[in-house]
């Protein structure tokens, strides 16, 4: 009688190995595209918010009069008469105005399209909160993935003086 030595895999065995192998890398390559996708739209998220705060920063530094006169257009100044926090026109005492009017430039000497597709709106609103006291707000607007993405921020000013 003959003994066959039974050495190594089958066929069967070594396509089973394969396809589990292939399965798993394609679950990997998978989690892999989601990782680059979030870590893109972090980035997007990071560097909208960076110009925003920037821009931000450089308006604190300004003199309560100059930022007074950023509200050109007046649809931020003395729009809360009845002092309830609410604006008596109607609006967000001019905070949202993201409209640049036809111009690259906005009155308010807002920028439009810098910073690689990022557009960067401020907005003055003159005695909001409190009288002798202005809000800034910076908003940055960008484009992802065909959809319009907004960072806004914040920030008031006293007049001390």
């Amino acid at each position: 009688m003959l003994k066959w030595k039974e050495e190594g895999y089958t066929l069967v065995e070594v396509l089973v190995a394969l396809g589990i192998l292939g399965f798993g890398l394609l679950a990997v390559a998978t989690m892999q595209v989601t990782a680059i996708k979030t870590n893109a739209r972090a980035g997007n998220l990071s560097h909208g918010t960076t110009l925003a705060q920037a821009k931000a920063e450089e308006l604190m530094n300004l003199a309560y009069s100059t930022l007074v006169a950023l509200d050109v257009d007046g649809d931020g100044t003395d729009q809360d008469a009845d002092s309830d926090g609410i604006d008596d026109n109607g609006g967000n005492f001019g905070l949202n105005d993201t409209v640049d009017g036809g111009g690259n430039v906005r009155a308010d000497g807002s920028e439009l399209n810098v910073n690689g597709g990022y557009s960067i709106f401020w907005n003055v609103a003159v005695n909001e909160p409190t009288a002798n006291s202005t809000r800034i707000r910076v908003i940055t607007t960008w484009t992802e993935r065909g959809k319009n993405k907004r960072v806004s921020l914040d920030f008031v000013q006293t007049n001390l003086s």
